[in-house]
């Protein structure tokens, strides 16, 4: 049986200025560079789609369903985007990197 002996500590992180700002940055970047190429993509897609179904009128259900399909492709692109974005900005790798420091200093440690 493993007894953790510890002084009373409130989890405390430090985070680097630099890496905040930096983490604030990429999730913008992530975001934005993310949602240029789909936009530009579902655009182009729908262009092509109405130019076809004005050409041939009757192939109007053939194209609206592969149409849909392909916006649901690009759109999941813009959604990876979002996701890395929010992993950057609340489950940041880099945010807790000086915890293991602090518990060497308050030598925390474990008795068996």
């Amino acid at each position: 049986m493993l007894v953790i002996i510890q002084k009373q500590i409130t989890k405390i992180i430090f985070m680097n200025p630099l890496i905040a700002a930096a983490s604030v940055v990429a999730a913008g970047l992530s975001v934005g560079l993310a949602a240029i190429g789909p936009g530009v993509g579902q655009g182009t897609a729908a262009g092509y789609a109405v130019e076809g179904i004005a050409r041939q009128p009757e192939a109007e259900g053939k194209i609206r369903g592969a149409l849909l399909l392909s916006f649901a492709f690009i759109e999941s692109l813009t959604i990876y985007g979002l996701v890395v974005a929010l992993v950057v900005l609340f489950a940041n790798p880099f945010a807790g990197s000086k915890i293991h420091l602090l518990r060497k200093k308050l030598n925390i440690f474990l008795i068996k």
